[in-house]
């Protein structure tokens, strides 16, 4: 498959033509390219949003709700259609995208397309004064999301910035840019007016970079790393850009001996290994009382050996693939630098 950017409404390549390989984690293999984009590409697609800002804009409420929920329904519609490709793409079960990952990609845009209709500014008076806020769109806004919920976090960012009637710039992640690039069908579907959402493929250096050093593009939406965020407020702070960052964790779960014991467990087995742990709220840590410690590592172990791994088109898959060889190879990583530290390695590795 051929991905293309989404400007203006059209599908197109890179300006310079160049292409990166999209790999289905779960086998190994290339199955199309994605634009090699850059700078050139941010700055048409950013030329777009400014154009068609005025007048989505000054869209009513009421027309722009019901485009919005116009994506949301043909999320839904084409519901299959895309499990299969968020699953083809990151490797998470199929099971996960149909009931997950695709329905809350809906959900966002149903959800922002509702509250639109209840924005209000507020007022306070005072004895020979009023005070009042007036809530308006910025303009031009950047969107960049991750790898690990590729189309629920991306239409988490842009169904808020597209219902306040700014216009977007969106950049998802080289590593699983299908189900955002068949997004692009959808909004033109809805009626959604070309130039009010782009997206724009390619590398965090090169793209991601670019958005977030345009000064035309008024804000940043980022969820991903922390190193990348870090240079991501480098590059705005001395712009006094609006900055959002949602950044990596590494999340403890802290078991105490009078917990629900069950309840427990199956919550810190699904905390864990969840899309096969690639989650930003996923437990990687895991600090237990003493006097529960060995009742726990017996259970909590026994339960790990019962999920089964397989491709992630088995109905009964409870994990499928990590998301791509690099990341496979950093987790490979850390189970080797945990032997060489004299940890034992209970199951696994």
């Amino acid at each position: 498959m051929q991905i293309q950017n989404f400007i203006n409404g059209k599908f197109v390549q890179a300006q310079s033509g160049q292409t990166l390989q999209n790999y289905n984690p779960s086998i190994g293999e290339s199955f199309g390219t994605l634009p090699d984009s850059n700078a050139d590409d941010v700055a048409a697609a950013w030329l777009a949003a400014k154009e068609a800002f005025p007048a989505w804009a000054q869209t009513s409420l009421e027309e722009r709700h019901d485009i919005l929920r116009g994506i949301s329904d043909g999320i839904l519609q084409n519901l299959n259609r895309l499990a299969e490709a968020e699953s083809m793409d990151s490797g998470k079960t199929l099971h996960t995208s149909r009931t997950i990952d695709i329905p809350r990609s809906a959900l966002n845009f149903k959800f922002f397309a509702t509250a639109l209709l209840h924005f209000a500014s507020e007022s306070h008076y005072a004895p020979g004064a009023i005070s009042y806020t007036l809530r308006q769109p910025l303009g031009v806004v950047g969107c960049i999301s991750p790898w690990n919920l590729p189309l629920y976090l991306f239409t988490w960012k842009i169904a808020p910035a597209l219902a306040a009637g700014n216009c977007v710039v969106g950049k998802p992640s080289e590593v699983t840019p299908l189900t955002a690039y068949l997004l692009g069908d959808i909004c033109n579907a809805a009626g959604l007016p070309p130039g009010v959402l782009n997206i724009v493929h390619g590398l965090g250096p090169k793209v991601g970079e670019a958005i977030v050093k345009h000064p035309g593009i008024k804000a940043i939406s980022f969820t991903g790393s922390t190193r990348a965020g870090e240079e991501i407020a480098k590059i705005a702070g001395p712009m006094f850009k609006k900055t959002s960052l949602e950044l990596g964790g590494k999340n403890p779960n802290l078991i105490f001996a009078d917990c629900d014991y069950e309840k427990m467990l199956e919550t810190t087995v699904r905390s864990s290994f969840n899309n096969q742990g690639q989650i930003c709220l996923c437990g990687s840590r895991i600090y237990v009382e003493k006097s529960l410690y060995s009742r726990f590592k017996k259970d909590f172990l026994e339960r790990v050996l019962s999920l089964k791994v397989s491709h992630p088109s088995d109905p009964s898959a409870n994990l499928g693939a990590v998301v791509s060889k690099t990341h496979f190879e950093k987790i490979m990583s850390c189970i080797e630098l945990a032997k060489e530290e004299g940890g034992q390695i209970l199951t696994g590795g």
